[in-house]
């Protein structure tokens, strides 16, 4: 008998705000992906040579800075919660944003259904849940397994680069990408490129330490 999938996530409720909806009604057919649909990025986004996935974008903040910051790179995002796509796609309408695609979805779908080998040069995993109750570790995202999972998926020379403001979250991922030893990197200064949200913001006040690393296959 097949094991029920143990999710990285949890879904926080269906609320969602009136703009956000009215967003999603208004500006889901531009940005939206379908799910469990093969995808050819080289189709998706005909016109840029660089694409990253944006892994749990949250209310997506971050990704719509980095989509008008970076205009020449597309970015797929990728998040489960309706309210923050909804704030997606407003972010992205308002900016004039025409470089990201949004999947509503489970990311393991995503990888195991609709990508295909060495077809993104990057991903982005900033500030996933970090599950510190010992009984949801098993929850976490970035395990060997998951790391091993999305590998194929990279370009040669690719990157995935991760922000927590959880140290025990950073130490286990650091251990995680120890056991793949397909990856190359580790804990680097927080780059000029990664905007802080009010998320992380928030963080910095209460002196939570932020960890970036950066690994590259290889």
């Amino acid at each position: 008998m097949q094991r029920e999938r143990i999710l990285t996530y949890r879904l926080r409720g269906s609320r969602i705000t009136d703009a956000q909806e009215a967003a999603l009604a208004a500006h889901w057919p531009k940005y939206g992906l379908e799910n469990d649909i093969p995808l050819n990025l080289d189709e998706v986004f005909p016109s840029y040579k660089t694409r990253i996935m944006e892994v749990g974008f949250g209310m997506g903040e971050a990704t719509a800075i980095l989509a008008k910051d970076f205009p020449e790179t597309a970015y797929l995002a990728v998040e489960v919660h309706r309210p923050g796509v909804g704030k997606l796609c407003a972010r992205l309408e308002e900016n004039g944003s025409q470089n990201v695609r949004i999947l509503q979805h489970d990311v393991i779908d995503v990888i195991n259904n609709q990508l295909t080998d060495k077809s993104l040069d990057g991903v982005h995993i900033f500030f996933p849940d970090p599950w510190q109750k010992k009984r949801h570790i098993k929850r976490r995202l970035l395990t060997p397994e998951f790391l091993k999972l999305i590998y194929p998926k990279i370009k040669k020379g690719g990157f995935i680069h991760v922000a927590t403001d959880w140290v025990p979250y950073a130490e286990f991922a650091l251990k995680s990408f120890a056991q793949v030893t397909e990856y190359q990197g580790g804990e680097v200064e927080r780059p000029s490129w990664r905007p802080i949200t009010r998320f992380e913001g928030q963080g910095l006040d209460k002196n939570h330490r932020v960890t970036d690393m950066r690994f590259t296959k290889i």
